[in-house]
């Protein structure tokens, strides 16, 4: 069965104040002739300007008194059911359908049929393809042109005409219309968008060997992998024409998902990822205190850094953001690996070092400014959970910093009773040590409210 749809809409892409669906027109078809039919004006809670009232000719007036679009909605999907969804330019109007149902809070999903591709593959040489001129061709009259039914009915024609040439066609005549249509690509998206919910987490793209190919995170997992297929990219179509399968895990919190992405990336090295400089850290400006209890910074390789206080992807970053500190905190810069141990720093020669290499600075008024610019780049309790949200609305997530760095994340039941903070660890999954993971955490917890609890570890 097929379900031939025409709509007429005030704006040219959906938006809730001006951009909405003003008439529709369903024509159910079997195959061989239309069996059913609903047509109604909608109401679209906004303002029609006079540009599409030229159009379609409906009216402000005409449609203050019809039914809205959720009034409709049921019938719609009543009608549509177990249909492939045929329009002429299919996807303008199943993508302002999907809109108004998304906007009700639900998932529109039909397979559709472009009668605009169909009529390119069976009838090649057109000058144009749109209704108008494609019927006017053909001979197919359109009672009420930029009218719901009228363009419904000129398409149904128009499907008619298209299912005889198939019929006829050397090539596609023992294919069903489906068929013909169906690309490789048309069968995987569908494939994959049928797997990925609308939730937060992270998604997993595999080849036709299982391996991951790519992988991201996503506050809306289908949206995300969807504009995947919308790609114009040579990269972005190669990683589609690759793409076999998926797979996700739910994370329910965005944090917990940015963090399981970059670790994932980190383990797995995707083929499709690796072009994202920002996942490939190669130093770290690390810190610590010395035997005359002088605080250091120094850069120092990524996988050697012990208390790193900001990652990088090139050692000349990871420069420019230590001589800006140097400069905003007047550090010394023989306590920043810059230059030998016991030299007295070219810095204080040029009056931008206080002395603390020649003795004439104290060791207290030094760490002072030094401790300033740790309390920036350090989380203020070395071990505490961050609450979160989790998968589902009966849980929470949490993530757990120990001393001072990420150690895991994971979830708690909200009827849980919980008698101490050290209970929570409990539920920790242990994750991989990658420094730009406090990063990402202390980045994520800039300027927002979070709900922090402190965790004794000699409790």
């Amino acid at each position: 069965m097929f379900s031939i749809i025409d709509i007429e809409t005030c704006g040219g892409k959906f938006d809730y104040r001006r951009g909405r669906i003003i008439e529709i027109s369903i024509l159910l078809h079997d195959g061989l002739t239309v069996v059913d039919k609903f047509t109604t004006l909608i109401n679209p809670e906004c303002y029609i300007s006079p540009v599409f009232i030229r159009i379609s000719g409906i009216t402000n007036e005409m449609v203050a008194n019809a039914p809205r679009f959720y009034e409709v909605a049921k019938k719609t999907i009543e009608m549509t059911e177990g249909t492939i969804f045929v329009a002429h330019n299919a996807g303008f109007d199943y993508g302002f359908i999907k809109s108004e149902f998304a906007h009700l809070g639900y998932k529109y999903m039909r397979d559709t049929l472009c009668t605009v591709r169909l009529s390119r593959k069976l009838l090649p040489g057109h000058s144009s393809y749109s209704l108008g001129k494609l019927c006017g061709a053909l001979g197919i009259p359109i009672e009420g042109r930029h009218r719901a039914e009228g363009d419904a009915t000129a398409t149904a024609k128009l499907f008619d005409h298209l299912i005889y040439q198939k019929s006829m066609h050397p090539q596609y005549k023992n294919q069903g219309i489906g068929e013909i249509m169906t690309r490789r690509v048309d069968k995987i998206k569908k494939y994959i968008l049928q797997k990925l919910p609308e939730e937060c987490g992270v998604y997993y793209f595999l080849n036709s060997e299982g391996k991951i190919i790519y992988l991201g995170k996503s506050t809306n997992m289908y949206s995300r992998a969807l504009s995947h297929f919308n790609a114009k990219t040579p990269k972005g179509r190669k990683l589609i024409n690759d793409l076999y399968d998926v797979d996700f895990i739910l994370t329910g919190s965005e944090l917990i998902g940015l963090l399981v992405e970059s670790a994932e990336i980190k383990k797995h090295k995707p083929e499709y990822n690796r072009v994202r400089k920002t996942d490939t850290h190669t130093h770290s400006i690390d810190w610590w205190t010395d035997d005359k209890e002088i605080i250091n910074f120094n850069i120092v390789p990524y996988g050697e850094a012990v208390n790193s206080l900001c990652s990088f992807s090139t050692y000349l970053s990871a420069r420019e953001c230590l001589d800006r500190w140097i400069d905003e905190y007047t550090l010394c810069i023989r306590y920043c690996g810059l230059t030998s141990d016991d030299a007295i720093c070219f810095n204080h020669h040029i009056k931008k070092c206080n002395g603390i290499c020649a003795d004439e600075e104290g060791i207290e008024e030094y760490n002072l400014r030094a401790n300033k610019l740790l309390e920036q780049h350090m989380y203020k309790n070395n071990n505490f959970l961050i609450i979160d949200k989790g998968r589902t609305t009966q849980e929470h997530s949490l993530i757990f910093i120990e001393d001072g760095h990420y150690k895991g994340y994971g979830y708690m039941d909200i009827n849980t009773q919980v008698m101490s903070p050290e209970q929570l660890t409990e539920s920790i999954k242990k994750s991989p040590c990658y420094p730009d993971l406090d990063d990402i955490i202390r980045g994520w917890m800039n300027g927002k409210s979070l709900k922090i609890v402190k965790v004794d570890k000699n409790g």
